[in-house]
């Protein structure tokens, strides 16, 4: 508690004219710059002071480059004019300043971290521009703008920290640009033996083919799509009833949606290898009781927006469980049963046995 007991009108009147005339958030910009400086960073763009700001404004307040100068100087820091910053964007591209940052990067993990297995994924960034150029194009959008658009891959190690960065431009295929990118990071790393881990969108034969003759492991997130090949022979022999944690771990065809290779004769599930499966990839599927209770929850609303469209009382967009039959749209009975069977389910496709890596390290690695 403050005492103000002998605090005198006058000196209150005093207190109140005071005048601040400067201040500095010298905490925040200090660790920052730290940071900054103890990944190399500062010393390998030369010491391009404008660079630096534009890229601790941007952790501070994520705003335009014309707003730097603000943010710096809101901290109490000399800001460099925005002249300065305009030319520093130009030395990133004649300075080769991607490059660069990914070697520092890198020198900063080697050596204090595990390179072996990496995680791989990719956005796209729209500009409210009116034209397309060599590199802003066009492309797919999740978001169905019609902005051009550029596509941006980040390899990370397996606690987060960049390693690779890439853009392409926005009409190209995202599938397309992860094995270039885990070319690029091994011949600059010298890594050869790699996992690498990404998602359901990265899931093409063509890729998985690729990494797998590269020497490459790799894990990748199942689509849902193929749950019901993959555990057929499950259902068969034990039905659809799951416990919270349980795994099963078989074999996914390598192209297809049905496997030649599984017996569903055979109660237990084919233990994969390469040799003794060469048209299958490794399969593990997890089960958990609280994704169950979100996919139930994410399914009842779509089967409440279905519902709503095939009486009328929506919009007939794309929406899911909704099907034309004889020309009038009908709820999809059959597409909401299939979905709710394997609600709680989680697959990942993988090319590294059993043996070298359980399934629960699988799991935990996605």
């Amino acid at each position: 508690m403050l005492d103000l007991a002998g605090l005198t009108p006058q000196a209150a009147g005093q207190a109140a004219s005071a005048v601040v005339e400067s201040k500095r958030s010298a905490l925040l910009w200090d660790v920052l710059s730290g940071a900054y400086e103890a990944l190399g960073l500062d010393e390998a763009v030369g010491g391009d002071e404008g660079f630096k700001q534009m890229v601790l404004a941007r952790l501070i307040e994520p705003t335009s480059k014309e707003q730097v100068p603000r943010v710096v100087s809101e901290l109490g820091v000399g800001s460099v004019s925005r002249a300065s910053l305009f030319r520093s964007l130009a030395r990133c591209i004649t300075g080769d300043y991607r490059s660069r940052i990914q070697a520092a990067c890198l020198r900063h993990v080697t050596g204090r971290g595990d390179l072996s297995l990496c995680l791989y994924d990719v956005t796209t960034l729209y500009f409210e521009v009116e034209k397309e150029d060599d590199l802003r194009k066009v492309g797919y959008s999740k978001e169905r703008r019609v902005d051009p658009q550029v596509i941006v891959g980040l390899l990370v190690d397996r606690a987060g920290f960049p390693l690779q960065i890439g853009c392409w431009e926005g009409n190209k295929a995202e599938t397309s640009t992860l094995i270039p990118m885990i070319e690029e990071f091994r011949k600059a790393s010298g890594t050869e033996h790699l996992i690498v881990v990404a998602d359901a969108g990265m899931l093409s034969a063509a890729n998985l083919e690729a990494l797998d003759q590269a020497g490459l492991g790799f894990i990748v997130g199942s689509r849902m799509t193929k749950a019901p090949a993959d555990l057929d022979a499950h259902f068969a022999w034990h039905g659809d009833a799951f416990t919270d944690g349980q795994v099963i771990d078989t074999i996914t065809p390598r192209r297809g949606s049905t496997s030649r290779e599984r017996d569903q004769n055979v109660r237990d599930e084919p233990v994969w290898s390469a040799q003794a499966y060469p048209g299958s990839w490794r399969a593990v599927w997890a089960y958990s009781a609280r994704r169950f209770a979100r996919d139930n929850k994410t399914l009842t609303a779509q089967e409440n927006r279905a519902r709503a469209v095939v009486a009328g009382h929506r919009r007939p967009k794309a929406t899911r469980f909704v099907t034309t039959r004889k020309g009038d749209q009908v709820l999809d009975d059959k597409a909401l049963a299939r979905a709710r069977r394997l609600a709680g389910l989680k697959g990942y496709v993988t090319n590294i046995p059993a043996t070298v890596m359980p399934a629960g390290e699988v799991i935990a690695s996605s």
